[in-house]
């Protein structure tokens, strides 16, 4: 087994305060079940909509918070305490479906390969292993961010060392707070939550409030009154209903209390300084996310470590250009013409020079490697743009790119409109992984179809050309065109799956602010 870490040195050793990052596994696995569509499957048949969602929220919550520490608390199967104080407490909930309950166990296979330590205590929430941990750091000076999607953390929330990142929907829409944000979302305060709470019922887990007390009522009471017994005491300053209400539940917003009001001294057996992200099983994450299919979470999850996981083989070869420059207005003309002929899909990609479109490649023949540059000088002949927009317009054939906008915005200033655009690459790798962040022809193409786009030394390595042999803009568009006519038919088959759920992927859900400039 190849393992390798990362330093992590606790507070009491150099006096720095250690930043945790403590997870609630249940909320987020089950967040992302919900977020992404369930026809997310291996070519085996294994539903990972869930753990891929949990999985990308990780990086991306190590990435952008980069944490000394982290930890993930699970839910056990059996009865806390709250069902005994309250047998109907979370009744209305029902089972998991068959197809999350089997992906939770694919959740803790991946945090345990990424070494987190893992928590859970018979007859405690995950919340209340959480409250403990939080608190311990508390004490201990360290800083602390609770993850989850459930509310009853908001009173664990203390400035300077506690704060909760809410998961609000979905698998990139969160709130991170502190006692002021708390204080701006409920009306109170963090410590005062689980009265304000108590008053105000908790449907999600089958705890009904006091009738007609909404969120503005209860946080207007606490506040007066500074909680539960203030209010009691003061049941006779209300306006008549209210007071009848009050009087008449009184006994359910106590119990309500005591079940919301999370432990903080429960007795589990981990100790805060192992809460750290000390080392990985760098064979067994190689292992698991080539299983699970997880290409673009492997290559992200690798970025994270500085890319210290081992390399999946792109097993899928090299694409390399074998190209063809028209020379003249004809010679463009009858290859735009032999390609709006076949009525076939049809692979592009730009050159540019200084920002300025300086030509485009035309895939001919995939199979062969074989592809057709027509430069920019001849598009201002009038023959090539009417056969430009002849084969780019509404009765032309399907056009595939990738990051379409530009080469659009170039094109009409020659006049021509390209409106017959089937797939840019880009755009559709958005709508298949929206949590992704890199969308660049070279990646999707060794994500997707282990293939890599032929380079030139001098040019990868961004070399002057002082022998005269840097790889030409009009090579580089032609291999990118091939790379185009190879990834677009996987995108499109890729997208189509998840449309026999949603017209979109997570549609009602989409980050808009994270979709590529093309979109």
């Amino acid at each position: 087994m190849e393992t390798f870490g990362r330093s992590w040195v606790g507070r009491s050793r150099v006096g720095r305060v250690a930043k945790l990052m403590l997870l609630d596994g249940n909320s987020l696995t089950y967040r992302a079940f919900f977020a992404l569509p369930t026809d997310m499957a291996t070519a085996s048949g294994q539903v990972t909509n869930a753990a891929f969602g949990f999985t990308s929220m990780l990086i991306n919550m190590i990435r952008d918070h980069e944490p000394d520490g982290i930890m993930v608390a699970f839910d056990r199967p059996e009865p806390t305490f709250r069902h005994e104080m309250i047998p109907t407490y979370k009744a209305q909930r029902e089972a998991a479906p068959d197809i999350l309950r089997q992906q939770m166990g694919l959740v803790r296979e991946i945090v345990d390969a990424l070494h987190i330590p893992m928590a859970e205590l018979v007859g405690f929430e995950a919340d209340d292993v959480l409250a403990t941990l939080a608190t311990r750091a508390r004490d201990n000076g360290d800083d602390v961010m609770v993850v989850t999607g459930d509310r009853d953390t908001y009173q664990l929330v203390e400035d300077p060392h506690v704060r909760v990142l809410y998961n609000k929907r979905g698998v990139s829409d969160y709130a991170l707070y502190d006692e002021a944000g708390i204080l701006d979302r409920t009306g109170v305060t963090p410590k005062l939550y689980p009265q304000y709470a108590a008053l105000r019922g908790d449907n999600s887990d089958n705890l009904p409030g006091v009738p007609g007390v909404g969120e503005k009522t209860a946080s207007r009471l606490i506040n007066k009154y500074g909680g539960l017994d203030g209010i009691f005491a003061n049941v006779d300053e209300q306006t008549p209903k209210l007071r009848e209400n009050l009087i008449e539940h009184e006994a359910r917003a106590r119990l309500n209390l005591d079940a919301m009001v999370l432990v903080r001294d429960a007795p589990v057996d981990l100790d805060i300084a192992g809460l750290r992200w000390d080392d990985v099983d760098a064979d067994e994450v190689s292992r698991l996310f080539e299983f699970l299919e997880f290409r673009s979470l492997y290559d992200r999850l690798n970025d994270v470590l500085k890319g210290r996981l081992p390399t999946l083989e792109a097993t899928g070869g090299v694409l390399e250009a074998e190209l063809t420059t028209a020379t003249s207005p004809p010679e463009a003309v009858q290859l735009l013409e032999m390609l709006r002929s076949r009525r076939e899909p049809v692979a592009i990609a730009p050159s540019w020079v200084d920002e300025r479109l300086d030509g485009l490649a035309f895939v001919t023949t995939a199979e062969d490697g074989e592809v057709a540059y027509i430069g920019h000088e001849l598009f201002a002949d009038n023959d090539v743009a009417r056969a430009l927009s002849s084969l780019f317009d509404d009765g032309g054939v399907p056009i595939n790119t990738h990051h379409a906008k530009p080469v659009i915005r170039a094109l009409s200033r020659f006049g021509v409109d390209l409106t017959r655009l089937d797939i840019d690459t880009e755009l559709a790798a958005y709508l298949v992984d929206p949590a992704d962040n890199r969308y660049g022809l070279d990646a999707l193409l060794l994500r997707y179809l282990q293939l890599e786009l032929a380079t030139d030394s001098a040019a990868a390595a961004g070399q002057l050309d002082f022998e005269g042999d840097a790889v030409a803009p009009a090579q580089v568009a032609a291999r990118e065109a091939l790379g185009v006519d190879a990834l677009a038919p996987a995108m499109a088959e890729m997208m189509q799956a998840r449309d026999r759920k949603s017209t979109r992927l997570n549609s009602s859900h989409t980050d808009i602010s994270r979709m590529p400039s093309s979109a």
